[in-house]
């Protein structure tokens, strides 16, 4: 899994979008649709759901877009997409394009309602005028660029009725919380004194952002959204965790933090910073983060607790107002397709009887049982590949052995792609055992693209090759990669669609298997097929927990009889609904895209690589439209 880009965390945190796109049908499953009633806390809090947007708000975006009229296609493109990236710092610092656009990277984003309002009127205006464009006047590469921003645009109104249907504060990677530690330990460079002070500029901002948080909480619990039980409590350790196991403000000692000890590590690369200097800095982050993070953590660990008495026991999204809709709004936009529920219900288990039947066989080439439950033969696989332990002085193993497999990835891709990525790539161990995920390198150099890899004490070698596969080379880094550095629109460039990125990681497993990575390592093949029958699976468990009402036990039961060593995914549906469909469905497109470049005779599978990865992320929909155009010579 690649680390949703901080356009998509501000749009999912702030708009309760990720970055996709239109309104999701609704699933034709046979379920009540009724509304369920919002359930009252004691703490219930005093706040409405906003008006429509206000005079003031349209005013605002009015006098902004008027700057937009009359302007040539491309530099619409670009300045309208100027300002939406402008409102959203914090991605402009993780590509390492603050510079270019005459910012320091000294803010936070700006999460308040009226802010949200202001952002969804640019939208609704930027779309307005895309619009007025006459597609069919347009060439072929500006009609894709026409296809690709209008889905995405249309995507972002029609999901403004959501915007605070999500629960931004939880334990996965998707999160508020996880994502402005990220942004601050790893993404806001530290080369020069300036960028120190803006780093401590970004800490006395904290409490002001999480109180712009607390607001659109309270605003989403006004409606009746509230997270379900098991998704509160584990937020609520998570800060804990943030704050060294403590939410007693005196117990924290913030010199132990990551915020603080990873800006002593990189205040070392300053070059000429002289010693006063040096502990005048650190002497201010020790005060900001007493200040500002730690009673803004707290704040949110104390909001958690006091909404506890209203968290649902239920797990899917159906019991929030109007959540039938929302759902399909999810899957539009973490498939870029029209499929339904139901019809991605019956795919998951299709896909979930075909990979299971490739594990049999390939359990067969072992003289494995035929008999035996496939989730006993895949634990006697992973014993006998065996494990590698990255604790203490063993990381440096576990990490020259993600290198390895990087290295002759590479060198056995060479005849597969035109197109390669200039940014290198780097492993970051962490203390887990296995699986992992990327961030992307910054565009201008600064920072290279990251597999943040599981080196623990015990990581199973079988799940090893695939995980690099996905994360690395081919998967996220090279794809990603690639599209920053194509000479296209902006926003094709950075704007990422979840079925395109996840499909393609997912493709890039089976394109190791198919170019012969995984001849000599029999129990790879298995962990690579371990990890495709977990893709399927989460078709089913995704759509069963939001559309047919399955409680959180039911999913944990299904996955514990078809996947049992992950079904502790479960309460990553139950935050990221949607986001789990877009692996198998988006691998699914790529492939049947290259079943038909075949049927056609034109396959050439270095081209058709071009083909997928040389126009950007894209909805699926458009990429579909694109490749049969192209086969059909329009």
């Amino acid at each position: 899994m690649r680390v949703p880009s901080r356009l998509t965390l501000a749009i999912a945190t702030a708009f309760a979008m990720a970055a996709c796109t239109g309104t999701g049908s609704e699933s034709s499953l046979p379920i009540d649709t009724s509304t369920s009633p919002a359930t009252t806390a004691s703490t219930q809090p005093t706040e409405t759901v906003p008006e429509a947007t206000t005079t003031t708000t349209v005013q605002v975006a009015a006098a902004e877009l008027s700057d937009l009229d009359g302007l040539g296609f491309d530099d619409f493109l670009e300045e309208s997409y100027e300002f939406l990236l402008l409102r959203n710092p914090e991605f402009l610092t993780s590509l390492g394009l603050s510079d270019e656009y005459g910012l320091r990277d000294d803010r936070l984003n700006n999460l308040s309602p009226e802010y949200l309002e202001e952002t969804q009127a640019l939208e609704v205006g930027i779309l307005d005028r895309l619009r007025t464009y006459e597609r069919s006047a347009l060439s072929a590469e500006h009609a894709v660029s026409f296809d690709v921003y209008q889905w995405y645009l249309d995507q972002r109104v029609r999901g403004h009725r959501f915007a605070y249907h999500d629960y931004p504060v939880h334990d996965f990677v998707n999160s508020y919380n996880f994502h402005l530690i990220l942004l601050l330990t790893e993404e806001h460079a530290i080369e020069t004194v300036e960028d120190a002070e803006d780093y401590l500029s970004r800490l006395s901002k904290i409490d002001e952002q999480v109180a712009q948080l607390l607001d659109r909480l309270r605003i989403s619990e006004a409606m009746g959204v509230f997270p379900p039980e098991i998704i509160a409590t584990r937020a609520k350790a998570t800060l804990r965790g943030d704050l060294g196991g403590t939410d007693e403000p005196s117990a924290v000692r913030v010199g132990r933090l990551p915020l603080y000890t990873s800006f002593v590590d990189r205040l070392k690369g300053v070059n000429g910073l002289d010693e006063p200097t040096r502990v005048s800095l650190l002497n201010r982050a020790i005060a900001e983060l007493e200040e500002s993070f730690v009673p803004a953590w707290v704040a949110l660990i104390d909001h958690l607790e006091q909404i506890e008495p209203s968290a649902s026991p239920d797990a899917g999204v159906w019991r929030l107002p109007d959540g039938v809709a929302y759902y399909g709004w999810l899957l539009r936009e973490h498939t870029s397709t029209d499929l339904t529920a139901e019809e991605i219900h019956r795919l998951g288990l299709e896909q979930v009887a075909r990979v299971e039947a490739e594990l049999r066989a390939a359990f067969d080439d072992l003289g494995y049982s035929k008999d035996a439950a496939i989730g006993e033969l895949r634990r006697r696989a992973a014993e006998e590949a065996g494990f590698l332990d990255g604790s203490g002085g063993g990381v440096e193993a576990v990490v020259s052995a993600y290198e390895d497999l990087i290295i002759r990835a590479e060198e056995s891709l060479q005849q597969s792609f035109n197109l390669w990525p200039q940014a290198d790539i780097g492993i970051v161990p962490e203390p887990w055992n296995g699986g992992g995920y990327y961030v992307p390198s910054s565009v201008d150099g600064s920072r290279p693209g990251s597999f943040h890899a599981g080196a623990g004490s015990n990581v199973a070698v079988y799940i090893m090759p695939t995980v690099t596969y996905h994360e690395a080379v081919p998967g996220h880094h090279t794809q990603i990669a690639i599209a920053r550095e194509l000479g296209l629109p902006t926003f094709r460039r950075f704007v990422e669609y979840n079925a395109f990125i996840e499909g393609w990681a997912l493709y890039a497993e089976r394109l190791a298997s198919e170019i012969g990575l995984y001849e000599d390592d029999p129990y790879g093949n298995i962990g690579r097929l371990e990890l495709e029958l977990l893709r399927a699976v989460r078709l089913v468990v995704d759509t069963g927990i939001h559309a047919m009402r399955w409680s959180d036990q039911t999913a944990h039961d299904y996955m514990s009889e078809t996947i049992s060593e992950w079904s502790h995914e479960v309460e990553r549906y139950m935050v990221y609904p949607g986001q789990a469909t877009g692996y198998m469905i988006g691998m699914q497109t790529i492939l049947d895209l290259r079943d038909q470049t075949a049927a056609a005779g034109t396959l050439d599978i270095a081209a058709f690589h071009d083909t997928i990865l040389g126009g950007g992320s894209m909805p699926l929909s458009v990429l579909r439209a694109t490749v049969e155009e192209s086969l059909n010579g329009d």
